[in-house]
């Protein structure tokens, strides 16, 4: 694990200097959670991967629309393909993109009490779970690696469904946490003020896919699919659509105030 994520956290920009920076487009690297055989939370009328592949790409023309070459955008994944959350990440530092942002749907286990009435959005930034909440979703995430061949070889041994495995995260903290909760906080007060989603405030856990990126990087959960009615705005074209907006704006305000520092 360390020696997989490790070189991927350590990497740093060299020889750039701040004019460079400037003539640089700000880069966002937009992933869709799961793909192809990997469907992610599932409703009764539709399923994670749909949702959040539809959200990423509205984003992405919200972006070309602005018709600004000082912003590109980047997928990492634009078809109903599974990609390895090592190869997300890879993507987005082979990029040197300015940001990451994964979306997601979420979801809670089906035995529990009151599944169709939990709603709202959350944003995630990586570091120390500190409920068992935040916990269960990080190894619902993380264990999509399980989907992957010899996953064992590749994260080294790391098992996302043991608590112990997590002990990672707290010797290697994110060097961008500032920026990252910054993000997050823009993406979170859109999505509620923007999209109606409750507020389920940002937060943090021990995910792979934000471990193992150079940047500022947040993991956003759109709201609840279990919940009937959260369900038919995901499903929704005009509820994906304002979804979209909310992420799209944070991303421009967070462009704003972090391109040139």
């Amino acid at each position: 694990m360390i020696a997989v994520f490790g070189l991927c956290a350590a990497l740093t920009a060299i020889g750039a200097n701040d004019a460079d920076i400037r003539q640089k487009p700000f880069t966002v690297v937009l992933d869709a959670g799961h793909g192809g055989k990997d469907y992610g939370c599932r409703g009764k009328i539709t399923n994670e991967k749909t949702i959040v592949l539809d959200v990423v790409k509205k984003i992405e023309a919200l972006i070309k629309d602005e018709s600004q070459d000082s912003i590109a955008s980047l997928l990492t994944r634009k078809d109903d393909t599974f990609i390895p959350l090592d190869e997300r990440a890879s993507i987005a530092n082979n990029a040197d993109a300015d940001l990451f942002v994964s979306v997601h749907v979420n979801s809670v286990a089906a035995k529990s009490r009151g599944r169709e009435k939990v709603h709202g959005a959350s944003v995630y930034t990586v570091g120390l779970h500190k409920s068992d909440a935040n916990l269960a979703v990080a190894m619902r995430e993380n264990g999509v690696i399980e989907l992957e061949e010899d996953y064992t070889e590749t994260y080294q041994g790391f098992d996302p469904a043991m608590s112990e495995s997590y002990i990672i995260f707290e010797l290697d903290q994110n060097r961008h946490m500032a920026q990252s909760v910054e993000a997050a906080s823009m993406i979170q007060s859109r999505l509620v003020d923007q999209a109606g989603r409750a507020d389920k405030g940002v937060l943090q856990a021990g995910f792979l896919v934000l471990w193992a990126t150079k940047m500022p990087s947040v993991l956003v959960e759109l709201d609840f699919i279990c919940n009937p009615a959260a369900e038919r705005f995901l499903a929704s074209d005009k509820g994906r659509a304002k979804c979209a907006k909310a992420i799209f704006d944070a991303i421009m305000a967070y462009r704003t105030k972090f391109r040139n520092k």
